[in-house]
């Protein structure tokens, strides 16, 4: 009787190793090649008299890490475009658990408050990091932050 019992539990447990492994594989398969993210590094120094930070900091915001630059190579109809381009960002932030992307208002590259503006300016930092919870604007002129978030429908 011992003997069937012991046969019995290997049983079960190689079954439920083949179930775990094949769900994995299915996952892994079936993942889209984008979805993988992108792994920021430490980041940049935060100067501690830059008014940026003050201004997050005196809204309860945490300042994680400085700027991060992502290098971006292009192709053009199978060609290298020059060096390519690069995205910055300005530094990540924290407050209560949740993380942001901050970017910073520029004099020469004034913000379109709008719809299509926000979408155009911001929305490729929520793609490129996903596990950030919002985009924070800080305008530092005006005193402002404005924290935004995107939710993508479903297309029908």
């Amino acid at each position: 009787m011992g003997n069937y019992i012991d046969w019995l539990v290997m049983a079960v447990v190689g079954s439920l190793l083949l179930i775990w492994a094949y769900r994995g594989f299915y996952r892994w398969l079936h993942q889209p090649a984008g979805t993988r993210g992108l792994k920021l590094g430490k980041g940049g120094a935060i100067a501690e008299d830059d008014i940026n930070v003050q201004l997050l900091e005196q809204a309860g915001y945490e300042v994680t890490s400085g700027k991060h630059l992502i290098p971006i190579s292009i192709d053009l109809d199978g060609e290298e475009l020059g060096r390519g381009s690069r995205l910055y960002i300005d530094y990540i932030a924290e407050q209560e658990d949740e993380s942001y992307i901050v970017k910073t208002a520029r004099d020469r590259m004034p913000m379109d408050w709008t719809g299509s503006g926000i979408r155009d300016r911001l929305l490729v930092y929520s793609l490129l990091l996903p596990e950030c919870d919002g985009v924070l604007f800080v305008d530092a002129k005006e005193r402002i932050i404005r924290k935004i978030t995107f939710h993508i429908a479903d297309a029908e």
